[in-house]
């Protein structure tokens, strides 16, 4: 089973998206909790290194409705536009055997706007977005454990057998504990800058020891089934759901 994180995974969201969407969010704050425009950026990257997503801070700690936040940050009538992804990213998904689920921090509207953009909505079982995350006590995102046992439950998928492709290490540092193989995509990442502008080495690159494989491109992930650095690693266990469609 294939765990594609949407965002700067399937496209590079950093080119355009995640800007529209940073400068939204941070408006949003301000708008709703009457601060200035530092606090606000405060509160949107804070909550998002605390609880993985913004949207859990201001739900947990501010009177924010929840649905209209993600409404009002994710919507873009100019969408097509803003879109860059990856040539023949669907003939690369496709390629790849096994079942396929997109697991996504952003709400299911916008996730299915842009896998019908980029042409690939067929090629995904389903769509596991923010508002499936959620439970009966409250508002969950990725990295939460429970969520993705949740998830992995309802998709009668052992995490045994769950590939997750992801560009935020921190996501695949925590699942990597429950035993989910973990590739770090990295070329849709915008690219670091020092302090007087001049282009610094991304950190951590390589391969962190929470990484089974780091790539570039999702055009590598054949190859790497091929090879086998995305094998089992139970030693008695077989590649079944990676052999057949």
């Amino acid at each position: 089973m294939w765990l594609f994180d949407l965002d700067n995974t399937l496209h590079r969201a950093s080119h355009a998206i995640f800007p529209a969407i940073n400068q939204a969010m941070t408006q949003y704050i301000i708008d709703t909790l009457q601060v200035e425009r530092d606090e606000a950026n405060r509160l949107r990257t804070g909550y998002t290194q605390r609880y993985g997503a913004a949207l859990l801070g201001l739900a947990r700690h501010h009177p924010v409705d929840p649905h209209d936040f993600l409404k009002v940050v994710h919507t873009f009538p100019d969408l097509p536009a803003m879109l860059r992804a990856e040539r023949g990213l669907a003939r690369l998904i496709d390629a790849l055997p096994g079942r396929k689920i997109v697991l996504t921090n952003a709400p299911e509207k916008y996730a299915r706007a842009v896998l019908d953009e980029l042409r690939i909505a067929p090629l995904f079982e389903r769509v596991i977005a923010i508002e499936h995350m959620r439970d009966r006590r409250a508002w969950r995102a990725k990295p939460d454990p429970s969520m993705l046992r949740r998830a992995m439950r309802d998709a009668h998928v052992s995490l045994a057998d769950a590939i997750l492709v992801e560009d935020t290490r921190s996501h695949l540092k925590n699942y990597r504990r429950l035993g989910i193989r973990t590739v770090w995509i990295t070329g849709h990442l915008p690219a670091p800058r020092r302090a007087d502008g001049v282009p610094a080495h991304l950190p951590g690159t390589g391969r962190p020891h929470y990484v089974d494989w780091s790539i570039r491109s999702l055009k590598s992930l054949r190859s790497g089934i091929r090879s086998g650095r995305l094998k089992r690693r139970h030693p008695c266990s077989r590649l079944t759901d990676m052999t057949h469609r």
